[in-house]
């Protein structure tokens, strides 16, 4: 696989975790609206209506945990390919396909700050939750390595942009 390709699988791969970030980060929102109508309902002695909620919270969160074990494998290989190639394969007309990718690992920083702040309102509602045990440990542990491979994809894009910028050469005009 030549460096063009592997920025196209890159980028490819960046857009869709960014999909899923943003599906999460919607999903734990309304997570987060049904456990401020439960908790309210506790609270007024109010039997809850959605009985169901630990139940669908716990199982999203194993296969939240799930796909981004799966894409583990990718980026591992990913930074090892391009950590293993010389400055000299990022040629200069690679820049535009690694300022793209530099983008969209910006716009996936963007969807991984929506899904902190979701999960940091979540966390501030489960505090007074206890009515029932939720695998919140299983979703701040998807938290941690969803900001940690962001930033580390923010990084990888950032160098790669730097090769090809070097190796562009002088303008001419």
């Amino acid at each position: 696989m030549n460096c063009e390709e592997l920025l196209e699988q890159i980028s490819a791969r960046c857009d869709a975790l960014r999909a899923d970030l943003n599906t999460a980060a919607q999903n734990l929102r309304e997570f987060n609206r049904r456990l401020e109508q439960i908790v309210q309902q506790l609270h007024k002695n109010i039997d809850v209506r959605d009985a169901d909620f630990a139940a669908q919270f716990n199982e999203y969160c194993l296969s939240l945990r799930q796909k981004l074990d799966e894409g583990e494998p990718f980026w591992t290989g990913a930074r090892t390919d391009i950590r293993s190639r010389k400055d000299a394969e990022w040629t200069g007309d690679l820049a535009l396909p690694a300022k793209g990718l530099n983008s969209r690992a910006k716009t996936l920083s963007r969807a991984c700050d929506e899904f902190t702040t979701a999960y940091d309102l979540f966390c501030k509602n489960y505090k007074s939750f206890t009515a029932a045990k939720l695998n919140v440990w299983l979703l701040t542990s998807c938290q941690n390595d969803v900001s940690s491979l962001t930033g580390k994809i923010l990084f990888l894009a950032r160098e790669i942009a730097k090769k090809t910028e070097r190796n562009r050469g002088p303008y001419v005009f």
